[in-house]
């Protein structure tokens, strides 16, 4: 990594890292997206993209935040509870197109930005993934 350890972890979490199919994973339950956005940006680590997944029983959702950091690859799980999340398109513009893909398919709702028309299916709903297939 290019930055040293102790910078790296009082900028973005001091709870230990685990390593799992070559990403590092952060192990701090109580992330803030917002605060991780800008702790990454700070060192100037570049986004890669958000994967959601839907948690089983009806909890919410998980979705994780992958970014790269001089070659060293970061995760950061963050747990959404119900179908809102803070957006962080105002702090890296390359979230934009995933943001509006996890909105169309899980109707999660990225608070604080707006969304032009959907991206997947014109005229659909948010939620497309979430729906049973008619038979």
């Amino acid at each position: 990594m290019n930055v040293d350890e102790e910078t790296f972890e009082e900028q973005v979490v001091v709870e230990p890292w685990i390593e799992k199919g070559g990403v590092q994973w952060s192990t701090d339950t109580n992330l803030k997206v917002r605060e991780v956005a800008k702790s990454m940006n700070a060192l100037k680590a570049r986004f890669i993209t958000i994967t959601a997944y839907e948690m089983a029983g009806d909890t919410g959702f998980r979705l994780e935040y992958h970014w790269d950091l001089g070659g060293k690859l970061l995760g950061f799980p963050i747990q959404v509870t119900g179908h809102t999340i803070e957006s962080i398109y105002d702090l890296c513009e390359a979230v934009d197109w995933i943001e509006r893909e996890i909105h169309e398919g899980f109707a999660i709702d990225f608070v604080g930005r707006e969304y032009e028309p959907l991206l997947l299916r014109q005229g659909d709903t948010p939620g497309v993934n979430l729906r049973e297939e008619v038979k």
